[in-house]
């Protein structure tokens, strides 16, 4: 039955039983009208608008379940979807859910797709200025402090200490330039797997930061292709940087394990904690990796108890290594 004969069946049934009443019931109504007579009919009128309220309340669910998941929708949470409603539904209600639903598989798979291209070239951009800060950068400072070591060693005493001091400074300058390198690009991932990457980034995130890292990193670690190691690397680079950033913590934790059929990153911290509606750029961009890498990104958080991120990676056959 189409949603039109549905309304109009629903009021056709209020009415008619409204006319029966007035039928068969013992009820006239005289001039002018009494004060019962009045009551009765008020009362009537009150039954049938309730009547026809519920009913079509009923009759028109459907759409209210459809508009409300229209404005929440997240294409970043896939998986979000509306059931088709059988009979009771209507046809026109049934194949317009249907076609909701088949509209959010198509815009998720664009999504997915359009971010999985976004990804890998900010990945490739990313690998081409590391590449320059290591060739250009990093070797002229290189130059330059064997320059200045060369000053310094045949300058007079009162010069020498200002050449040293620049020397220090360039020093300092060439480690943040090196650093920079392996935040962009995480050659330690690539040679020596993804134990060692998360061991490298805690460590030195720890040196930075001041902040106490608890490591709880399994070393018998299934084998992953190098796009979810990738993802797994960069989410756990991520919380590491909020921490240090936003959320005024004084310990993370890092555990990564294998949980069946699937491996598990989870950072925990004891900051102030994030707001499910202050999601910002880079969590949305966590969950775009992870939705690269097929996995579940789960985050939860209450102000002022800390944050827990959990990505859950199916395990999948590694690829071999160049």
């Amino acid at each position: 039955m189409s949603l039109f004969w549905r309304i109009f069946g629903l009021n056709a049934l209020v009415l008619g039983t409204a006319t029966a009443l007035l039928l068969w019931a013992p009820v006239t109504v005289s001039v002018p009208v009494l004060l019962t007579e009045a009551i009765i009919l008020v009362g009537g009128l009150a039954v049938m608008l309730v009547a026809n309220g519920t009913l079509l309340r009923w009759g028109l669910a459907p759409l209210d379940r459809l508009t409300r998941m229209m404005t929440t929708v997240d294409l970043l949470r896939p998986g979000q979807r509306l059931p088709v409603p059988g009979a009771r539904g209507g046809s026109e209600v049934s194949e317009l859910i249907r076609t909701f639903n088949a509209m959010l598989d198509r815009l998720e798979h664009e999504r997915a797709t359009s971010s999985a291209r976004v990804l890998l070239a900010q990945e490739a951009e990313r690998r081409r200025i590391a590449q320059e800060l290591h060739d250009e950068v990093g070797q002229s400072m290189t130059a330059i402090l064997l320059v200045l070591k060369r000053a310094a060693d045949d300058a007079p005493h009162p010069l020498r200490g200002e050449l040293q001091q620049a020397q220090e400074i360039t020093r300092a300058s060439l480690d943040e330039v090196r650093r920079l390198v392996r935040r962009l690009r995480p050659g330690v991932l690539d040679d020596l797997g993804l134990f060692s990457a998360l061991t490298s980034l805690t460590e030195d995130f720890a040196t930075h930061t001041g902040l106490r890292v608890v490591r709880r990193l399994d070393t018998d670690l299934p084998t992953l292709d190098q796009e979810s190691e990738l993802v797994l690397y960069r989410v756990a680079q991520e919380s590491l940087t909020n921490a240090a950033r936003h959320a005024d913590a004084r310990q993370v934790e890092v555990c990564l394990h294998r949980a069946g059929e699937a491996l598990v990153l989870e950072i925990a911290d004891d900051g102030r904690g994030i707001e499910a509606a202050c999601e910002g750029a880079g969590i949305r961009g966590m969950r775009e990796r992870a939705l690269l890498a097929g996995a579940a990104l789960d985050i939860t958080s209450t102000p002022g108890t800390g944050t827990r991120i959990r990505l859950t990676t199916p395990v999948a056959r590694k690829q071999p290594r160049p």
